[in-house]
């Protein structure tokens, strides 16, 4: 499996149209070659390209920032002597004196596959920056991890933030390159768009179901973006950002598990497989919303961020055994919002939402801008909705945006 850059690197026609170009390039730490050579130092050693500027995204370009909604400086970059521009600081899009120093941007980034994750944000904000300034834009696409599959709510519009740049589902099915043509033509953007497309790469493949596992070491895309479980259950743990419960930031399993330190695991693991089984036996229009996975009750205390320092009961989900993980039945956008409900049925006053500003924004429940509207939130706390409830929802919106993006998937 050869990503864009790979192929970028081996194959010298398509280095051509970009001889005597200035180039920029966006990436994270997890932009690296076949050999592990940051994507910066692969691209400058090539000796026909001109390399006069580099972007970091949420994180930074190197990796710079450990927690969430920290700030990265602009800097020069010591070994190539060009200055990198923070697309998570000062400001979020590029600015015209920015745009100056390159011709085509070359961008690099490992997604995770879900629209919260910032950097399709990025790539949509520097689509558009050069759409209007002239500037021509080439992703070197790499795998989904998560591959295919499709789940969630679609972003409402007047819900569009830095955690949802359009209408998408949380589980979108699709690569960088593939998002970008979404993007150009979503929001008709006249961009001199070129995607460098893998070789290879199998979604459908097992055991890795997007991941190829055992040709790509895994490097962080984002701090707590550690292995492929951790993606696989991001969809859903995700969402736990806007609540009160932790998301095992401070540990070494982030967004594989939640707790606090007054939940009752066992009860609520209980409970989440009542509400499960009786949506089943009244004849849901779903599957179990618990499959493809092992939830397992444990205990964690975490070194920073919510309840740092106190003991917290929860639940672990686990999706790395073959034996126990099932792709297509895995579900984690429902199965995070069964363990919401479940939690709210348990005790109705307990204090779930986080209030707090989220991604600069100050007047929306960050629990709302995750899921792109208050569906999910008003769901949860509507005492007499039902897991079929959300499900018809949900299922409205995945059936729309597997239609609409067939003509969009290359592999």
């Amino acid at each position: 499996m050869l990503t864009g850059l790979d192929r970028l690197l081996a194959e010298p026609e398509l280095r051509r149209p970009l001889a005597g170009r200035r180039l920029a390039l966006l990436a994270h730490p997890a932009s690296v070659t076949r050999h592990l050579t940051h994507a910066l130092d692969a691209l400058a050693a090539q000796p026909e390209l001109n390399l006069t500027a580099a972007f970091g995204p949420q994180h930074g370009l190197r990796g710079d920032k450990q927690d969430n909604m920290v700030e990265s400086p602009d800097y020069l970059d010591p070994r190539h002597g060009i200055p990198v521009f923070s697309l998570y600081g000062e400001l979020r899009r590029p600015s015209e004196a920015m745009l100056d120093t390159f011709d085509v941007l070359l961008v690099d980034l490992q997604d995770l596959g879900t629209r919260i994750y910032t950097f399709i944000t990025t790539l949509r904000y520097v689509l558009e920056a050069a759409a209007h300034h002239g500037k021509a834009v080439w992703v070197l696409d790499r795998p989904n991890p998560v591959g295919r599959p499709v789940e969630g709510l679609t972003l409402r519009a007047g819900w569009e933030s830095f955690v949802g740049a359009g209408p998408l589902p949380m589980r979108h099915g699709l690569t960088l390159g593939e998002l970008a043509r979404w993007f150009v033509a979503e929001f008709a953007l006249d961009v001199e768009l070129t995607v460098i497309d893998m070789a290879g790469w199998q979604p459908d493949a097992a055991p890795g179901y997007g991941w190829p596992l055992g040709e790509r070491s895994w490097l962080n895309p984002s701090p707590n973006a550690p292995n492929l479980s951790m993606a696989r259950a991001y969809p859903g743990t995700v969402m736990l950002e806007g609540t009160t419960l932790s998301e095992g930031r401070g540990t070494t399993r982030p967004l594989e598990l939640f707790g606090a330190p007054d939940l009752d695991a066992g009860a609520l693991l209980a409970e989440m497989r009542r509400l499960d089984a009786a949506n089943a036996g009244n004849g849901g229009a779903t599957d179990s919303w618990l499959a493809g996975c092992v939830l397992r009750e444990c205990c964690f205390e975490p070194t920073f961020h919510k309840h740092a320092g106190q003991l917290c009961h929860g639940v672990q989900i686990h999706v790395e055994d073959p034996a126990h993980y099932a792709h297509a039945a895995f579900r984690p956008w429902r199965l995070q919002a069964l363990a919401f409900k479940a939690l709210r049925r348990l005790c109705p006053d307990y204090p779930l939402w986080r209030d707090f500003p989220y991604e600069y924004e100050h007047d929306r429940l960050a629990i709302d801008l995750i899921n792109g509207s208050p569906l999910l939130r008003e769901w949860v706390d509507d005492a007499a909705a039902t897991p079929a409830d959300l499900d018809a929802l949900a299922r409205a919106d995945e059936a729309a945006w597997v239609e609409r993006r067939r003509e969009l998937l290359r592999y």
